[in-house]
């Protein structure tokens, strides 16, 4: 690959600098994969283009690659904040009640810095971090809010949405990263332009709404109900939701325009299936069949083969499937020879 070799001096170099700096062998590493030779490694990593740069925090792969320049000044820079201090020192508890609660924030009361409960925390906010703000107070400072020991609280966003407490052990990394993620990241999460190939690099496919952006109301709905219908899914499908207007390109593909918002659909990076009705959102088990549908490939199989003979009801009209079904439009998003279409429609707006 002519890019892994241009950037492999540019690599090497970036690492001796960061070793001046961080002569600790322990503290950053830096390797390289010859995918060719270690294809499983590849796979389980799921890496589709090359180079590809990942990041690795406590043996656990990061969600966001470095997009930045292939060069030694700006890799270099990149580790030195990746290393700097996750979690903001509060030195008054009044800065608590001035924070920005458009923000997801948690909140650590501890009584010494050097405990193992702040280093547990402090491994969660390294993860962490990028969807949420870390803060901690210790001693004097914290005490008032220390009436039964150290603890952690969740503040989510909302003047007055009420704060959570974790209940769980402070020194268990497994109980606390997996309490901070289901609060720093939302089940549904919004696609835009600047995440939505850092979405499909998760390798998850996508559980979409498509609606206007002033139609909260259809959202609202949306999430009670993938919370209610499909949290069990969670890790094999991804819960989004995007702005109908900027994203017209994917509603073409399956013949709806914003004026058909709200819409769902499942893009399967293969094909894109459309829910047959919003209205029946609600209906219990409706949605949570149509994403056993996709894993069962039975979405799949009807689009190409038409339903299957039992779910159709005396009289009703079989789809015409003469056409072939609509592709994905956001795979085109995932590194390949082929560029996400909705680029190209950022670039026209």
């Amino acid at each position: 690959c002519r890019f892994s070799q241009m950037l492999h001096p540019i690599f090497e170099e970036a690492s001796n600098v960061i070793k001046e700096e961080y002569p600790d062998k322990n503290q950053v590493v830096f390797a390289r994969v010859d995918c060719d030779q270690h294809s499983d490694i590849a796979q389980r990593y799921r890496i589709s283009k090359y180079p590809t740069l990942k990041l690795f925090r406590n043996g656990m792969m990061m969600k966001r690659e470095y997009r930045g320049q292939r060069s030694v000044t700006a890799i270099a820079d990149y580790i030195r904040q990746q290393k700097s201090n996750p979690i903001r020192e509060v030195q008054d508890l009044e800065e608590i009640s001035s924070l920005d609660r458009s923000r997801r924030n948690i909140v650590g009361y501890f009584e010494q810095k050097d405990s193992d409960n702040y280093r547990t925390f402090e491994r969660v906010a390294n993860i962490l971090h990028d969807d949420c703000v870390f803060l901690s107070a210790f001693g004097a400072i914290s005490k008032a809010e220390r009436f039964s020991g150290d603890n952690v609280i969740y503040k989510p966003p909302g003047e007055n949405a009420p704060d959570m407490v974790y209940l769980g052990s402070l020194t268990n990394f497994d109980l606390i990263y997996a309490w901070t993620q289901d609060k720093c990241v939302p089940l549904v999460r919004e696609i835009t332009f600047e995440n939505g190939e850092e979405l499909t690099e998760e390798g998850l496919p996508f559980l979409i709404l498509f609606h206007m952006k002033d139609d909260l109301e259809s959202l609202e709905k949306f999430q009670q109900e993938v919370a209610r219908q499909l949290i069990s899914e969670k890790g094999t499908i991804n819960f989004l939701h995007a702005d109908c207007d900027k994203f017209r390109h994917p509603l073409l593909h399956i013949q709806k325009t914003p004026s058909d918002c709200p819409v769902i659909a499942i893009d399967s990076f293969r094909h894109m299936y459309v829910f047959p009705d919003f209205s029946d959102l609600s209906v219990p088990g409706k949605l949570k069949q149509f994403v056993l549908d996709l894993h069962s490939g039975k979405l799949h199989r009807e689009f190409h083969h038409g339903p299957d003979p039992t779910d159709i009801a005396p009289g009703q009209p079989i789809q015409d499937l003469a056409s072939s079904p609509p592709e994905s439009s956001f795979q085109k998003l995932a590194p390949s020879e082929h560029r996400y279409t909705l680029l190209r429609e950022k670039d026209e707006l």
